[in-house]
């Protein structure tokens, strides 16, 4: 009997933004924002512009692991709500401030938003979340 290696995540792209990084992989991205920085309708359409090269033709999730404190214009929900391929939308975070700013945040998306204290369990979400929606 042959046991395969469990199967390694590969990134598929990663982008250095002037807000922070970006990692794309198969079905995901995870974005990491910097210290401070504002994140505005112009810089979510840097975002919009990955998701539309990666994932144009398929559904996938979104991952913002906030290990920083920045600024959200929460009016950018309303253009993201417009992914119709955008499935899910995980934020992981153990800082008090970000759950209840997820509280805000998620009136403003109105479309399956979950907040994580680890990461895995937000992967294992938008992973379900995307494949039962294809």
């Amino acid at each position: 009997m042959r046991v395969k290696p469990p199967k390694k995540t590969i990134i598929v792209r990663e982008y250095q933004l002037d807000i922070g990084k970006v990692q794309v992989y198969d079905n995901y991205m995870v974005a990491i924002f910097e210290e401070g920085v504002t994140i505005t309708l112009e810089r979510a359409y840097q975002l919009i512009g990955i998701s539309e090269i990666h994932f144009r033709e398929k559904n996938f999730g979104f991952i913002s692991l906030r290990k920083h404190s920045y600024a959200i214009d929460p009016t950018i929900y309303s253009y993201l709500r417009e992914l119709k391929n955008l499935k899910a939308f995980a934020i992981v975070s153990v800082k008090e401030i970000d759950m209840h700013n997820f509280k805000i945040e998620k009136l403003f998306y109105k479309r399956p938003m979950k907040f994580f204290i680890e990461f895995n369990n937000a992967l294992a979400w938008v992973k379900q979340r995307v494949k039962s929606n294809t």
